[in-house]
Formats: structure tokens, sequence, C-alpha cells
């Protein structure tokens, strides 16, 4: 231990009444107050309770930092397992709508399939039906026709409703088959655009 001569213990005790700085620190352990002077062993015993309390405050500030520090280490690590398991779900959920969506167009391409072959189906009846009536109005007509030539009838008009009704007959009969084939030559020319 030192003892400080008289013109240091003045200053460091004018400081502490003045402007109220203290000594701190280690060389507080080195510094002892001369027999009976209790003024300075007091500054002292004061110097070395502040030191304490700072040195408590410090260190509780150091830990509450470390605490932070701590706490925001694993908010930091949280975050990183959040954010990556956001993005396993992000690319779960675009896999999921890619699925959707290739769904979708297999629906749709079944839908149209569907109605082309429903279309088909129904082109056909007509044909059917159209060749049926045609057939029956030209052999009614036909027969009309033969039986009043057979019988000796001589009609001006069965013979120009027959020669008009096969016209027409065969008019639309061409008609329809030209239709139906423009219609699958339409339909053909709209997939290979869309595939193509």
């Amino acid at each position: 231990m030192k003892t400080i001569t008289s013109v240091s213990r003045d200053s460091l005790l004018n400081l502490a009444k003045e402007y109220k700085i203290y000594l701190e620190g280690n060389i507080l352990k080195l510094l002892k107050a001369k027999p009976n002077d209790t003024e300075f062993e007091d500054y002292l015993k004061t110097c070395v309770d502040r030191d304490l309390t700072f040195r408590r405050k410090r260190l509780e500030v150091t830990k509450q930092v470390q605490r932070q520090v701590r706490e925001l280490e694993s908010i930091s690590a949280e975050r990183e397992r959040l954010m990556s398991e956001l993005q396993v779900a992000l690319e779960e959920a675009n896999q999921l709508k890619e699925a959707a969506e290739k769904e979708k167009d297999t629906a749709l391409s079944d839908l149209e399939l569907l109605q082309k072959k429903k279309q088909f189906e129904l082109i056909n009846q007509i044909i059917k039906m159209a060749l049926w009536i045609i057939l029956g109005v030209g052999l009614i007509t036909s027969g009309l026709f033969m039986y009043s030539l057979y019988r000796g009838i001589d009609s001006p008009i069965i013979e120009s409703t027959w020669s008009n009704l096969f016209g027409i007959l065969l008019t639309n009969a061409f008609s329809i088959i030209g239709t139906i084939m423009g219609v699958r030559y339409a339909n053909k020319e709209i997939s290979s655009s869309e595939g193509g």
C-alpha cells in the first residue's frame, strides 16, 4: 500500500467536492490513508463503494447484453428455420399448382375429346336420318311415278314433281355431305393449329 502526498490528497478531495469525480479501479487497492486522516479514509471508502456499485452495474449491463445477444441469436436461428420451412412450403405449393394445371389441361382435353365424339355421333345420326329421308322420299316418289307410268296415267304434275324432288334431294344430300366434310376439315385445322 502507498500513501500519497498531501498535495495529491488535497487535489483528489477537491475534485470529489467540486466536480463529484472519484478514483476508481485497481488503483484503489494500492492507496491508503495516513494514520488519523479520517477525511481521506472516508474518501477512499466512498471511492471503493462507488467503484463496486459501478462494477456491479457494468456487470449487470454486460450480462443483459449477453442475454440479449443470446436471444437475438435464438430469434435469428428461429427466423432461419421458419424461412427454410416457408421455402419448402412455397416449393410444395408450386408443385401442387403445376399438378393442378396439368390436371386441368387433361380434363379440358378430355372434355374437348368427348365433345368432338358427341358431335361426330350427332353428325353420323344426322347423315343416317338425312339418307333415310332422301331414300324414302326418292322411293315413294319413284314408286308413284312408276305406278302412274304403269297405269298409264299421264300426269305432268307427277313428272315435274318427281324431277324437281330428285333434284332437290340430290342437292340437299350433297349440301349435307359437303357441310359435314367442311366441319370435319375445320376441326382438323383447329386441332393442328392448337397442337402446333
